[in-house]
């Protein structure tokens, strides 16, 4: 694993680690969905929360099966870093697999208008409510990977941007930009 993926792994982790406690847990996964969700106006009964809930918790349980080493039902930044070691990542494929449901469902929640693209109040209220990203952030990567200049974000744009988190190591590329800095 390269040091900078390292880095991005550790930040991503942290952005998981809804109560900073140092390890990934089952609410953690919870407790941020809602609260996404929430920060949307969706109550329990919206399909479209209940559908972000459901694709985090399956996340959660798929990282649970491959990460907690000690099955203690929580996962340390150690085991997160050597579960992506160990591939949990191979191929940009098999990362498809996994996050464009997620990218989709959080779409459902954050796109008020239903036009398939998020603004950049939407982007910066869904990654500041589901990952602590600060707001200045956020802005800074919304206008990497807004890459026409339109104003709006499509959900390919964004599973191309989160792909090239783990997969790109250039640093002018979006992704570099996406959950802050990776030097503290």
């Amino acid at each position: 694993m390269t040091d900078f993926l390292d880095r991005r792994l550790a930040r991503r982790f942290r952005a998981h680690d809804t109560n900073q406690n140092g390890y990934l847990e089952r609410r953690d996964f919870d407790i941020s969905a809602v609260r996404m969700a929430e920060e949307f106006g969706h109550g329990p009964e919206s399909p479209a929360r209940q559908k972000l809930v459901e694709i985090s918790l399956g996340l959660w349980e798929h990282l649970r099966k491959v990460a907690d080493l000690d099955t203690d039902g929580r996962i340390s930044l150690a085991e997160y870093k050597a579960a992506f070691a160990a591939g949990l990542l191979e191929t940009a494929e098999s990362f498809d697999a996994g996050y464009v449901p997620y990218i989709n469902a959080v779409m459902a929640v954050a796109d008020q208008d239903g036009d398939g693209k998020l603004t950049l109040s939407e982007q910066v209220r869904w990654m500041g409510s589901l990952m602590h990203v600060p707001e200045p952030v956020v802005r800074e990567a919304f206008h990497r990977i807004d890459k026409d200049n339109d104003g709006l974000i499509t959900a390919s744009e964004l599973v191309e941007t989160i792909r090239g988190y783990y997969f790109d190591e250039s640093p002018d590329s979006p992704a570099h930009w996406l959950l802050g800095p990776l030097y503290p």
